[in-house]
Parts: structure tokens; sequence; C-alpha cells
């Protein structure tokens, strides 16, 4: 029916150490073996049917000891009082001390705290009192009973609990380390897929974007002396776009082995860029003030103009762009400015993967990031902090 209390299946164990001990406590009784004899002054039932119910209702405990481990160890004291005015059982009381242990290491944490404590107070109150009140010796055996049937098992069962929970701690730890090491394996990698994405984009693509502009220039011109000059071009770039392609894919291979890295680009190799990008048509004039840059933020400036010039290269309308780095207040500005108005198309295909690379370099500087039209030009702006750069960071 529903809504009827349902008590939970007790273990495949506590069945086994709930039979053994029934069968043990039945074969005790077979043989006549007990406790007591019947002139004892404290058996008050002598029959020898009597020791057989708490040995009955001990090994029904048994079932509980460890979905229900405080009603268990309540019954079966009960049972074990009962126990005391019968000839007793040696198996009602080798059950009890196993519920003892059993309310310790699967009882709450509150109750495994407690019950040492509680049976310690018992045991030395079971020692104290008869030997205060009898004044012989063999009274403090009363305490030792009392120690070996409650306190050792409880604080067995505390030690043994201790020593799990120790190991489940020590588990989860584990646990935790190897899921923060997935999360920085998984979170270097996904740096390293941008960074290589990055260099990718601005190394290969600017060669490429080059050369689908010259080429279309190429194909409208009838000089051979301006054609031929805009082929060497074209051959440059695709040369220096294939040497640099083969190198990342060596690195992406076998992690660089057998490949030489490429020179770090400088501010000093700003000259050589624009030239380069005066070579492809553009009308590019540079100013730079700035001291000693860091190399990670050296890096990102050089690509940032780089892929401004490439965009230039692709979108501008024909016009002066200017490139401008300025230092002050600990950082270094970048501006590249260029003239903006819709074209009938774009001169090379773009994906604005560059973009978003160009605000991720300036990102992990910590600095700032912006790009739109402005009035008649469209501005490329970035502020790069030179200090708290990470040592050999790259951006």
């Amino acid at each position: 029916m529903a809504g009827r209390l349902r008590l939970p299946r007790p273990h495949r164990d506590d069945v086994l150490i709930a039979a053994s001990g029934l069968l043990g406590g039945l074969l005790l009784w077979g043989i006549g073996l007990s406790s007591r004899r019947p002139g004892d002054g404290l058996v008050l039932w002598p029959e020898r049917w009597a020791l057989l119910v708490p040995l009955a209702v001990t090994a029904g405990c048994e079932l509980l000891r460890r979905t229900r481990p405080k009603a268990a160890l309540l019954t079966g004291t009960a049972a074990l009082a009962a126990d005391t005015v019968t000839l007793g059982s040696l198996a009602t009381v080798v059950m009890f001390t196993d519920l003892m242990y059993a309310a310790v290491l699967y009882g709450t944490p509150a109750s495994a705290r407690r019950l040492p404590w509680i049976t310690g107070v018992l045991t030395v109150i079971g020692a104290v009192v008869p030997l205060a009140i009898w004044r012989v010796p063999e009274a403090l055996l009363i305490g030792v009973g009392v120690g070996v049937v409650a306190l050792a098992p409880a604080a067995t069962g505390w030690l043994v609990r201790d020593h799990r929970d120790a190991a489940e701690a020590a588990r989860l730890r584990a646990e935790q380390t190897a899921l923060l090491a997935e999360m920085d394996r998984v979170q270097a990698v996904t740096a390293e897929r941008a960074r290589v994405a990055r260099e990718l984009h601005d190394m290969v693509a600017g060669h490429l974007s080059a050369i689908a502009v010259q080429s279309t220039a190429a194909l409208s011109l009838d000089d051979a002396t301006t054609s031929r000059n805009v082929l060497t071009v074209i051959r440059e770039n695709s040369v220096a776009g294939l040497a640099e392609m083969r190198r990342l894919i060596g690195i992406l291979r076998d992690g660089g082995a057998g490949h030489e890295p490429a020179a770090t680009p400088t501010l000093d190799g700003l000259g050589a860029l624009v030239d380069a990008a005066r070579a492809g048509g553009l009308d590019v004039t540079l100013g730079a003030e700035h001291g000693k840059v860091p190399a990670p933020v050296e890096l990102a400036a050089y690509r940032i103009v780089q892929e401004s010039l490439t965009n230039a290269l692709k979108h501008a309308r024909p016009g002066r762009v200017t490139v401008a780095l300025t230092q002050r207040d600990g950082a270094l500005e970048v501006r590249v400015t260029s003239p903006y108005g819709d074209l009938d198309r774009p001169r090379a295909p773009g994906s604005g993967a560059g973009l978003v690379g160009m605000r991720e370099r300036a990102a992990l500087l910590g600095g700032t990031f912006e790009a739109g039209p402005d009035g008649p030009s469209w501005t490329v702006r970035a502020v790069l902090p030179l200090y708290g750069t990470p040592d050999g960071g790259t951006a």
C-alpha cells in the first residue's frame, strides 16, 4: 500500500552476520552452554528457552546494523539488558559488540563522536561505583566487562571510520587535482590553438591577401614593366607565405623538432612592413615615438600594425594610410588610420578574424582595443601597457 513504512533492504553481509550469530547462539543453547547458572542472583528467568528471545532480537538487529545503526543499537541494548536476567548467551553479547561497532562506523558523525565518550564514561562508572560499594578488587571486573562489551568496539569503530574518512578525503583530493589538471590542460590547448590561429592569420593570411590584391591589379594592367613588378611582389609574398605555412605545419606536427623558430618581429621591422605595404599599392606613412618596449608588447604592436595594413589593403578607399606609435603614461598607443567608405566589393575576401585576433592580443596584455569608422577614416587604436607584462609571454 502507498504510504506504508518500508524498511530498507539489508545488506548481504549483514544477513550473513545475523544468520551466523543466530545459528551460533542456537548451537550453544543446544549443547546447554550459557553465561550464568540458575542459582545466580540476577537470573530472573532460569528457563532455558528465555535466553532465545534476546538472542533472536539481537540477530534481527544485525539486519539493520548498516541501514538503521542507531535503532539497531538501541534495540540491541534493550535485548542485552534482557539477556542479563536470563541464563545468558555468549552469542548475544558478541552480536551486541558488533552493533556498537556498526553504530559508530555507519551512524551519523554526531553519534560516532558521542558513543566512544559515553561508553568510556560507563566503563569508568562500572569500575569505580562497584569498587566503592563492595570494596573488593573483584568489583573492577564489572568495569572491565563494560569496557570489553561497549568501549572497545566503539573505539575500534571510531578508528576504522577515521581511516575510512581520511581515505575518502584523499580520494576526493586526488579527483579534484586530476580535474584541475585536466582543466589546465584544456585551457592550455585552447590558448595554444588561439595563439597558432593568430600567428597563422597574421603571417600567412597577410601574404595571401597581398597576393590576391596584386593579382587582381595585374589582370587590369597593360604595361609590361608594371606587370612584372607586380608579379615580383606576388612571388615574394607567395614564397614568404609558403615558408611560414611549412614552419607552422612542422610545429603542429612534431612540436617544432627540427624546425628553427622564426625570429620574433620587433618594432624595428615596421619600416620593412610599411615598405611592403607600399609595394602592394598603399600610400603609407609611419611615425613612431617610443623608447624601450618589452618583447610581448613589441610583438603585439607589430602584429596589430601588420593586420591593420592588410585590412587597409583589402578594404580601404584610395588615400593615405597613417601608422602612429606613441609612448606615454606607461603605455604604448598604436593608431592606424585609413580612408573609409563603401567599396563595391573588397579587393580580397576577409573572415573578420583579424579584428578578433587584434582584440585578443591587446586583452592578453591587459590593454584596450577599438576599431571602427571615425568620420571619413577607419581607425584602429590599441593601448598596450608597458608594465606588468608577463615575462616571455606571447600575445
